[in-house]
């Protein structure tokens, strides 16, 4: 899959727009709470962590637990909001063998170049029955997602990202079965206007993947729309969980 590579415009972009307010992290915080009991000495990686944005979140509601991060982009990990991030990739985890009492990718699965390789090396560090978090827009599943209302011709590069049924057919393979899978709601802006004013493309693989000319429209379709008072504008990824 691999769809696009970082580089220090995208993870600026990244940085600035796509880190979630800490009360709007709470529905999130309830979500791995069905999955994974927190607890001290637990180890929880986040892999594909970007600029730490969940790591720095999971030290601060898990203190006594021990937070790894690894990401394979350099400019992401210069401009991370926790230290240390290490250098590794799905394929090329670099920790013992059954270290981890479970592992959080956010946004990532996209990007994974071979996600049955992925599998076998998320097993190699996992502790037998931890789980594998997994938060994601998948293929076939933009309905909540406000984005692709601006952005229709995104859809077609969503449909480029694996679909659940094909992670979770990847993952099998390396002995993984399903534990839970379901939408969660997250407050994304407080309002329209506050979504166009910070909308930054790079942030967004799919809208990085689509014409400038299908690009600027959707961001007239936004502008518009931004000029009528809204609430806050509400998204739903899914998070599937597999052990």
């Amino acid at each position: 899959m691999a769809l696009i590579a970082y580089d220090s415009a995208d993870a600026a972009a990244f940085a600035q727009t796509r880190h979630l307010r800490d009360d709007d992290l709470a529905v999130w915080r309830a979500a791995i709470g069905r999955y994974l009991e927190p607890r001290p000495g637990m180890r929880l990686l986040d892999l594909g962590c970007g600029t730490g944005s969940w790591a720095r979140a999971f030290r601060t509601w898990w203190p006594d637990a021990e937070i790894l991060a690894v990401e394979p982009s350099a400019a992401m990990r210069e401009r991370a909001v926790v230290e240390p991030v290490l250098a590794g990739s799905a394929e090329d985890i670099p920790v013992a063998d059954a270290s981890l009492d479970g592992i959080w990718l956010s946004t990532v699965i996209h990007h994974v170049a071979d996600l049955e390789a992925a599998a076998r090396e998320i097993r190699r560090v996992l502790k037998p029955g931890a789980p594998v978090l997994i938060r994601s827009a998948f293929a076939g599943r933009h309905e909540a997602i406000s984005l692709f209302r601006w952005f229709p011709e995104a859809v077609a590069v969503l449909d480029r990202y694996p679909s659940i049924a094909g992670v979770e057919a990847a993952f099998a393979t390396a002995g993984f079965s399903t534990a839970g899978c379901e939408p969660v709601a997250q407050v994304t802006a407080p309002s329209l206007a506050v979504a166009a004013a910070g909308l930054r493309r790079e942030a967004h693989t799919p809208l990085q993947l689509i014409s400038d000319e299908a690009y600027a429209a959707g961001v007239a379709r936004l502008a518009e729309a931004a000029h009528t008072p809204s609430g806050p504008v509400v998204d739903a990824l899914d998070l599937l969980v597999l052990r």
